[in-house]
């Protein structure tokens, strides 16, 4: 994971994000860039306030707050003595010079980045909104990290796998194969009667050991059928500090009715979780 990018909002909650960031980068002697961001508004130019058209952000907001951006984003590596870098090699930062952009832009852009590192998205005040999450998601093609709200004092070590049996999560398990060869264990959860038909996780970690992890399988059952709460229980008990999971095996239409495990992780995490679609 040589290359990181963080979309970076004006908000209250910043730096759990970029010290999970960094946490990464310093593993894989990563380049990390920031970008501004915001939500899909149109660019509208102010006009006579007779007429009571608001602009929700005028080309002059729009430089202001990209400048705000920036200078946080820049301010935080500086502090970590992270030097600027144009990403040729080692550690270093850098910063996407084209001003504020939208969630649209985050999803094409992500895709020449080996992952994207995100905050919870939990709706709370100063959290990443779950618009950007989603375009990180269903637009890059690449593993997203989310971090909690509070900054993780580690990543990777204990690597617990939400194993449904999925192609999603098979797709999150291929990118996050180079934490996966630096995890000390790794734990295969399946919970009962949940997920897809597919190889179990003895047979995964079969996989995974043949590369030289140390993985083994775990199976618990679900009685209040709440996966994503017991997903988070288990891994928590397993003293996880990184979730892998599969996003959204169900439409995001249906998560939104009935309630769905990423839905409940992506909202509750309280370790770092690797997602991908």
């Amino acid at each position: 994971m040589k290359s990181i990018l963080i979309p970076v909002e004006d908000h209250g909650i910043l730096e759990p994000q970029l010290e999970a960031a960094l946490l990464l980068g310093r593993m894989f002697d990563s380049y990390i860039e920031g970008i501004a961001i915001t939500p899909d508004y149109p660019v509208v130019l102010p006009v006579d306030i007779a007429i009571g058209v608001p602009s929700p952000i005028t080309p002059e907001n729009r430089i202001e707050i990209a400048r705000t951006c920036r200078e946080r984003f820049e301010g935080f590596m500086v502090t970590r003595e992270i030097p600027r870098s144009a990403g040729l090699g080692g550690l270093g930062f850098g910063w996407r010079q084209d001003g504020l952009m939208e969630d649209a832009f985050l999803g094409a852009y992500g895709r020449v980045f080996d992952v994207i590192v995100v905050g919870r998205p939990d709706g709370s005040n100063g959290q990443t909104r779950l618009s950007t999450v989603e375009a990180a998601l269903f637009e890059t093609g690449h593993p997203v990290l989310i971090s909690p709200p509070n900054s993780p004092r580690s990543i990777g070590e204990t690597v617990v796998i939400a194993w449904n049996r999925s192609t999603e999560t098979a797709r999150t398990i291929l990118g996050s194969m180079p934490i996966l060869s630096k995890a000390r264990r790794i734990v295969i959860l399946e919970i009962e009667d949940w997920g897809v038909p597919g190889p179990s996780g003895a047979e995964l970690a079969r996989f995974l050991r043949m590369r030289d992890m140390p993985a083994e399988a775990v199976t618990v059952t679900d009685t209040a059928n709440r996966p994503g709460e017991k997903i988070l229980a288990e891994a928590a008990a397993l003293g996880c500090d990184l979730l892998v999971k599969g996003a959204y095996t169900q439409s995001r239409l249906r998560q939104m009715f009935f309630g769905g495990a990423t839905s409940h992780i992506l909202s509750n995490t309280t370790m770092p979780v690797i997602l991908a679609h």
